[in-house]
């Protein structure tokens, strides 16, 4: 996708920035310059588990239009345009707000559980971390909508063959997954993930060629300072 004709992160952003807004309101915070959910956060000095409560109680599934978000926040609609939508959103018709903050606080969640399970180390650590993994790309499809319809596919496809968890990564909207396959099960599964999702539809091979491949994960980038 080329994500810079679309508006699909900004629509995202803004999602974010106004359950950020209507949340500290709800919990009687100076919410005028509030811009990320993870300053709500902050500011109650609370866990990520009592965020997503308090998203439960503060806002409601069904999606916002700009007016009702108007009426929560108590300002006009010129306002809402004018302060805190972007020109390129002023014309979205609806907000999935308590969509976005449950994706990002449970996420974020998700994030530590993982750090804790590689640091504990227990007997069923890759079996957790898979489970993990699968409920963010969940998460990333039903709850932010960043995931497409070949993502989806292609995160099936190898969870089918062998992969303990399968998600997207990257931006989103197209792209990438990243799955995590035992080591044992690494030749059949990249086999067959070739022979289910390039091999059978008219996807180009030569680009399969560059994309479906294996890695380990690594340490990351460090600084070192001098003692």
């Amino acid at each position: 996708m080329n994500k810079a004709a679309t508006s699909h992160f900004n629509i995202r952003v803004l999602e974010c920035r106004l359950a950020a807004k209507l949340l500290a309101k709800y919990r009687g915070l100076q919410w005028g310059k509030v811009l990320r959910l993870e300053e709500v956060q902050t500011k109650l000095g609370v866990g990520l588990e009592e965020m997503l409560w308090i998203t439960e109680d503060a806002l409601h599934p069904e999606p916002y239009s700009p007016e009702e978000v108007c009426r929560c926040l108590g300002i006009s609609l010129q306002e809402l345009q004018t302060q805190i939508l972007s020109p390129n959103t002023q014309d979205v018709p609806i907000f999935k707000l308590y969509q976005r903050a449950k994706h990002v606080y449970s996420e974020a969640a998700r994030v530590l559980q993982f750090k804790k399970i590689c640091e504990e180390a227990p007997d069923d650590t890759v079996q957790l971390l898979g489970e993990l993994m699968n409920q963010s790309h969940a998460s990333c499809r039903d709850m932010y909508e960043c995931s497409c319809p070949e993502l989806d596919q292609l995160v099936d496809i190898c969870r089918k063959f062998g992969a303990q968890g399968s998600r997207l990564t990257g931006a989103g909207w197209g792209g990438c997954t990243v799955s995590l396959v035992p080591a044992d099960k690494l030749t059949s599964f990249l086999a067959n993930v070739h022979q289910a999702y390039y091999q059978r539809s008219d996807r180009n091979l030569t680009f399969e060629k560059q994309s479906l491949f294996a890695t380990k994960p690594g340490g990351g980038a460090l600084v070192f300072l001098e003692a």
